[in-house]
């Protein structure tokens, strides 16, 4: 029980992640920052993919 609750709170970490790169992508459109747009689009791909593989159940693990 304890293994599949670390797993929610890392899934959440990864949702913050997302959001804080979402905002920084936008931030970076509006100032004209290439880099500071880039920087959040990964930080945005690796949060979600984070967030996917941590809440899926894996093979022969109980639900």
């Amino acid at each position: 029980m304890a293994r599949v609750e670390g797993r929610i709170v890392l899934a959440t970490v990864a949702v913050f992640v997302a959001l804080g790169g979402i905002a920084s992508s936008i931030n970076g459109l509006l100032y004209e920052k290439p880099r500071l747009v880039h920087i959040g689009l990964l930080a945005m791909v690796l949060g979600v993919a984070s967030f996917v593989t941590l809440l899926n159940v894996g093979k022969g693990e109980d639900e």
